[in-house]
């Protein structure tokens, strides 16, 4: 199936969403990245269509347009560069977003948060699919013809959880250190010896048959490691 492609897989709604299952470990993933729990109410927001309908799937939950805008968005590390995208957002509302604060450590209303993954630990891939594509950039390198994956994020205690992940991911993907971001976050990268290629497989390995995906952003993805190797590496799905 290509990236452009509507989905044909259906996603069922997961009855818990604390369970561990690839769904939970997508959800939670995209939720911890760019999302928000409050009194009542988990946030996640995604700036692509499929992904959108992926969360609300899961969640049991009609999306609307009123859900749907055009959102100005400052770059993660340059905070005087600003682009316009579009952004989807789901509100799940109920005794859930207490629950998730208690099962994994996500933040509520503005508390510190202690991400507590270890649940999902036979999902990772899904899990860091969702970081990837809810606080991770992926570009180009043309000085040096190489694919750059960071991830950015305001809460420091969720990037060291999200290079842990990767320390124990399979195949091994060395990250450099914690750096501060110019939009006031925080940032880390994958190390220049990582096998961007490798990860890229592995992170988006059977998704199209689980539908747990962003087109667009497996698409930047997959079109950054075949100008970087010089290879194909389909459809990464």
């Amino acid at each position: 199936m290509s990236d452009t492609d509507r989905r044909s897989t259906t996603i069922e709604p997961v009855g818990d969403l604390l369970a561990s299952t690839p769904e939970t470990a997508y959800f939670w993933g995209r939720v911890a990245g760019d999302g928000a729990l409050s009194e009542n109410c988990v946030t996640v927001r995604t700036e692509d269509e499929t992904a959108a309908d992926a969360l609300a799937a899961i969640a049991g939950a009609d999306r609307t347009d009123q859900a749907h805008r055009v959102a100005a968005r400052e770059s993660a590390h340059d905070a005087s560069i600003v682009r316009f995208e579009e952004e989807f957002e789901l509100q799940v509302f109920g005794p859930l977003a207490d629950r998730a604060s208690a099962a994994l450590g996500l933040p509520i209303d503005g508390q510190p948060g202690g991400y507590r993954f270890d649940t999902f630990a036979e999902y990772r891939p899904q899990l860091l699919r969702g970081l990837l594509e809810a606080c991770g950039t992926v570009c180009f390198r043309e000085s040096s013809g190489s694919v750059g994956i960071s991830f950015v994020h305001d809460e420091a205690g969720l990037l060291r959880t999200v290079r842990a992940l990767l320390d124990a991911a399979e195949p091994h993907v060395p990250a450099d250190g914690l750096s501060e971001a110019s939009s006031g976050g925080h940032w880390f990268g994958l190390a220049e010896d990582a096998d961007t290629a490798a990860f890229a497989q592995w992170v988006y390995a059977d998704s199209d048959e689980s539908g747990l995906y962003s087109a667009d952003r497996r698409q930047k993805l997959r079109r950054s490691v075949e100008h970087a190797t010089d290879a194909e590496v389909g459809e990464l799905s």
